[in-house]
Order: C-alpha cells, then sequence, then structure tokens
C-alpha cells in the first residue's frame, strides 16, 4: 500500500467534536508497516493523535503508557494477535473501559462472533473506505 497515494484533496467530515479532537489519542495496532503507516496518517488527517503498534505485545504495553481513546487493532498478527491482546487489555484495570474497533479480512457471522467474544466493541472489514473507519471511530468514541 503506498502512503504517498493517500488523497489528501477529499474532504473529511468531523464527526467528533471539535473541542476534543486534536486531544484524543487512537492506537493503531498493526502489523503491516504499510497499513500501520496509512492508518495513522489517515487518523492524523481526521485530527487524532495517532500512537503505533506493530503486534499485540506492543500495543497492549502502548495501552498502558498511553491511555489512548480509541484502539484500532488487527486481529492477525504475529507475537500476539488481536484476540489475545483485546482479552488482555479487557483483563487490565487501567485498560479495560478503551474501546476497541477490530480491523479483519477475515468474514463471516462466527468470525464476527469471537472478536465481541474477545472483548472488541466494534469490527470493519479489509478493505474498507476512509469515510467508513471515520463512521466506526465517530461511534464508538461517542459511545464512551
Amino acid at each position: 500500500m503506498n502512503v504517498e497515494a493517500l488523497d489528501r484533496s477529499l474532504p473529511l467530515v468531523l464527526l467528533t467534536p471539535p473541542s476534543r479532537v486534536g486531544q484524543m489519542k487512537l492506537l493503531i495496532v498493526e502489523d503491516n508497516s504499510d497499513m500501520r503507516d496509512l492508518l495513522g496518517l489517515i487518523v492524523e488527517q481526521f485530527g487524532y493523535v495517532p500512537v503505533l503498534a506493530s503486534h499485540g505485545k506492543d500495543g497492549l504495553e502502548k495501552a498502558i503508557s498511553e491511555k489512548p481513546d480509541l484502539i484500532i487493532m488487527d486481529m492477525m498478527m504475529p507475537i500476539m494477535d488481536g484476540w489475545q491482546a483485546a482479552r488482555a487489555l479487557r483483563a487490565n484495570p487501567e485498560t479495560k473501559n478503551i474501546p476497541i474497533l477490530a480491523t479483519t479480512a477475515l468474514v463471516g457471522p462466527n468470525k464476527v462472533k469471537t472478536f465481541l467474544e474477545a472483548g472488541c466493541d466494534g469490527y470493519i472489514l479489509k478493505p474498507f473506505s476512509v469515510m467508513e473507519l471515520q463512521r466506526k471511530i465517530a461511534e464508538l468514541i461517542s459511545c464512551n
């Protein structure tokens, strides 16, 4: 994925109150470096502060130290996958209330059920549009 291909001319609708957006941190846990960097740029364009992690264990450590407002988590990763990381986040009193948005290319009702059972608050199927991502982020942040 080419990070330079992000079309910065597209208007982004602000779905979170402007007074909070610039202060809000979004933790992106993604093992694919191109996707991780692209998601970082996109959420930065939305006005959020991106925090990047390359696998579940790294994401768990950064969730504890950075206290993000939302976690965007790939489910298929090495070292610690998204299911293990989500369970660990829910078991920790410091991170148990942080909303988690699962990202995956896996489809099917059984897979969706496993995301929710692991502690994810929502999911988005890859590939997804920038607007779809923005809607999911705003939905989960507004519920928290």
